[in-house]
C-alpha cells in the first residue's frame, strides 16, 4: 500500500485502555503456556498497531509541520504516548512475573526478557506528567527549528537548504552563509536554553521518582543498554582521544594546507575540504535517486526487492521544502510491514549517504518485517546504526555513478569523515553525561563545558571570532542532545565497527557483503556485542578494534591523500 493511501486514526485513550487491560486480564487467566502466547503475540499485534498510529502522525508532521491537522495529532500523541507506556508496562509486569514465563523464554529467548526488565525499571505511571511535558518540550525544539527562514542571496532558506552555501568554495559565501545561520540559532538562543533547562530538570525529576541519582542510569535503561555500561562508555571515548584525535588533528592539518587556511581551522574554514570545492553529486535529485536504486539492484536479489518497493510505495519523503522538519530519519509502520524513510536532500554528498545511511535502516528492517514477536525487527539503536553506516560503505561501488569526476574526492572524504567524526560524536556524548550529572549547570556554564570539551575533542577548531559557534552554543544544533539523549554514541560505536566492514570490503566484498547479510538476518534476537560477534567482528569496546581500524583507513587516506 503507498504511503499516502495508509489510513489514520487517532487511538482512542478509552477504547484502547479497554482493550489492554482485556488482554491483561486474559493472560492473567492463561491456564497453559500455549494459551499465554497466544495473548501475548495478541498484544504484540495490538501494541503494533498502537505503535504504527503513532509513526503516521509523526511522519506527516515532519513532512509538514504547518499542516493543522497533523500538528494537532502530534500534540495530542505526545500526551498519550506515556499513558500507553503505563499499559505496556502493566502488561509486561504480568509477563515478567507469569508462572509461563520459563515456556515463554524457551519459545522467544531470553533477551526479550531481559529487555523488557530493563522496561520496567525505567517506566511509572509516577513519571506519567513530566514525560508528557518533556514530549511538548520535544515538539516545540523541532517546530522551532523547522520555522527556520534564514535570508540569503535574495531568497528566504531552511537549516537544510543553507547547507550547500555552507560548503561553497567560495571564501566570502560560505563565511556568510555560516553566519546567517548563526544568527538564526543566535535570536532563538533565549528559546533553545529554555527548552533544554525545562528538559534537563524534568528528565532528573523522572530519574528521581523512580529511584535513581541522576538521569545517567535511566538514560541509559530508556536506551536498553543491555550489553555495557556508562564505564565502558567512558573507556571508548578516552580511546577516541588516545587513538583517533591526533589522526583526525593531522587530517584537517593537511587539510588547512590543501585549502590554503590558517590552522587551527574557523569552523567556516573547516568545512571545506578541497579548495576547488567538495566532492557534490552529478544530477538531480532524482538522478541520485535512480543511481542508488541502481546500487541496490546490483548488490544483492533482496536488496533489489526492498528498494523497488521503497519506491512503489512512495516509502521515501527526501526533498528539502519549507516547513519540513530538519535533519533525516528511518521509521516503520508495523500494520503493513514497511520501512519509512525521511530526509532532507540539499545538493551536497549528504543526499547519496541518505541513500545509503537511511536505506541501510530500511533494509535491516525490510529483511526483518515479518519477525515475532515484533520486537525481534529491531535491535537497539547502536546495533541499527552498523546497518546505515555500513551500507554507506557498500555504496562506494557506484561511487563514479553518484559524483563523476569527484569520485575520488568523495571516497576520501567520506572516510576521513568517519575518523573525525568520532571525536566529535563522543563529545556530545561526554556533554551529556556532564549536563545529566550536574543538571543545575545555568545555559552559560554548559555553554562553557561545551567550549572546554572541544578544545579536547577538537583541537583543530579556532572557536574565537566565530557568532554563535564560538561562543560555546554549537551544541544547540544537534537534535539528539534534546530528543534523544545518550543516542549519539550510538553512532560513534557503530562506525567503529562499520569501519571494521570497510576493511572486509577492502579485502572481499562478496565475504563482507555475506558477513552483512548474517548480520542483518539476526535482526533484534541478540545483544549489540553478540550481533557483532556472530557477524565475525570484534566489539567496538576492545581498544585494538578502533586501533585497527584507525590504522588501516590512515594508511588508505595517506595513500590515496588528493
Amino acid at each position: 500500500m503507498k504511503f499516502s493511501e495508509m489510513s489514520y486514526q487517532r487511538p482512542a485513550p478509552e477504547e484502547t485502555e479497554k482493550e489492554a487491560l482485556r488482554l491483561i486480564e486474559a493472560f492473567q487467566k492463561a491456564d497453559s503456556a500455549e494459551e499465554a502466547e497466544k495473548i501475548f503475540l495478541e498484544w504484540d499485534r495490538f501494541s503494533q498497531h498502537i505503535g504504527t498510529m503513532m509513526s503516521l502522525a509523526y511522519a506527516r508532521h515532519t513532512i509538514n509541520t504547518e499542516d493543522p491537522f497533523y500538528e494537532q495529532e502530534t500534540e495530542a500523541m505526545d500526551e498519550f504516548s506515556p499513558v500507553f507506556s503505563e499499559l505496556q508496562l502493566r502488561f509486561t509486569g504480568q509477563v515478567l512475573k507469569s508462572r509461563f514465563r520459563k515456556d515463554l523464554e524457551n519459545r522467544f529467548g531470553k533477551l526479550l526478557f531481559l529487555n523488557s526488565d530493563m522496561f520496567l525499571r525505567s517506566f511509572s505511571s509516577k513519571i506519567i506528567p513530566e514525560t508528557q511535558e518533556t514530549n511538548k518540550l520535544e515538539t516545540a525544539y523541532q517546530k522551532l527549528i523547522a520555522s527556520a527562514q534564514i535570508e540569503f542571496e535574495g531568497e528566504k532558506r531552511t537549516i537544510s537548504q543553507m547547507h550547500p552555501f555552507k560548503e561553497s568554495p567560495d571564501d566570502a559565501v560560505r563565511m556568510a552563509a555560516w553566519e546567517a545561520e548563526g544568527r538564526f540559532y543566535q535570536e532563538n538562543g533565549d528559546e533553545l536554553d529554555r527548552i533544554y533547562d525545562e528538559m534537563v530538570t524534568l528528565r532528573t525529576k523522572m530519574a528521581q521518582k523512580l529511584g535513581y541519582k541522576s538521569f545517567v542510569p535511566l538514560g541509559y535503561l530508556q536506551m536498553t543498554r543491555n550489553c555495557y555500561t556508562p564505564e565502558d562508555v567512558a573507556r571508548f571515548r578516552e580511546a577516541v582521544r588516545k587513538y583517533i584525535v591526533p589522526i583526525a588533528e593531522r587530517l584537517f592539518r593537511d587539510q588547512a594546507k590543501r585549502t590554503g587556511k590558517p590552522y587551527p581551522l574557523s569552523f567556516s574554514d573547516a568545512a571545506l575540504k578541497f579548495v576547488d570545492g567538495n566532492p557534490t553529486p552529478q544530477g538531480t535529485a532524482q538522478d541520485i535517486l535512480r543511481v542508488g536504486r541502481e546500487l541496490y539492484h546490483e548488490l544483492s536479489e533482496e536488496t533489489g526487492s526492498f528498494i523497488d518497493l521503497m519506491f512503489s510505495d512512495e516509502l521515501m519523503d527526501v526533498l528539502s521544502k519549507k516547513g519540513k522538519a530538519g535533519g533525516g530519519y528511518c521509521t516503520s509502520f508495523d500494520d503493513y510491514h514497511v520501512p519509512f524513510i525521511f530526509a532532507n536532500f540539499n545538493g551536497t554528498a549528504d543526499d547519496v549517504e541518505v541513500i545509503t545511511h537511511e536505506a541501510g535502516h530500511a533494509f535491516a528492517y525490510y529483511m526483518a518485517r515479518d519477525l515475532l514477536p515484533s520486537d525481534f525487527r529491531s535491535p537497539t539503536l547502536e546495533a541499527c546504526e552498523i546497518h546505515s553506516m555500513t551500507m554507506e560503505f557498500f555504496g562506494w561501488a557506484k561511487s563514479d555513478a553518484f559524483f563523476g569526476s569527484d569520485s575520488r574526492k568523495f571516497r576520501y572524504s567520506h572516510l576521513s569523515g568517519a575518523l573525525t567524526f568520532l571525536p566529535y560524536g563522543t563529545m556530545v556524548d561526554h556533554f551529556q553525561h556532564i549536563m545529566y550529572e550536574q543538571p543545575d549547570l545555568t545555559p552559560a556554564e554548559r555553554h562553557g563545558v561545551w567550549r572546554k570539551l572541544s578544545a579536547v575533542y577538537m583541537p583543530w577548531i579556532r572557536l574565537d571570532g566565530s557568532p554563535f559557534y564560538g561562543e560555546g552554543r554549537g551544541w544547540q544544533r544537534q537534535m539528539h542532545i534534546y530528543e534523544n539523549p545518550f543516542y549519539y554514541i550510538d553512532y560513534c560505536l557503530a562506525q567503529t565497527v562499520a569501519l571494521e566492514f570497510w576493511v572486509l570490503i577492502q579485502q572481499d566484498h562478496e565475504k563482507a557483503w555475506k558477513q552483512y547479510m548474517d548480520l542483518v538476518r539476526l535482526a533484534g534476537t541478540r545483544t549489540m556485542t553478540e550481533l557483532v560477534e556472530a557477524a565475525g567482528l570484534h566489539s567496538p569496546f576492545e581498544e585494538e578494534t578502533l586501533r585497527g581500524v584507525a590504522e588501516y583507513a590512515d594508511r588508505w587516506l595517506t595513500e590515496n591523500s588528493l
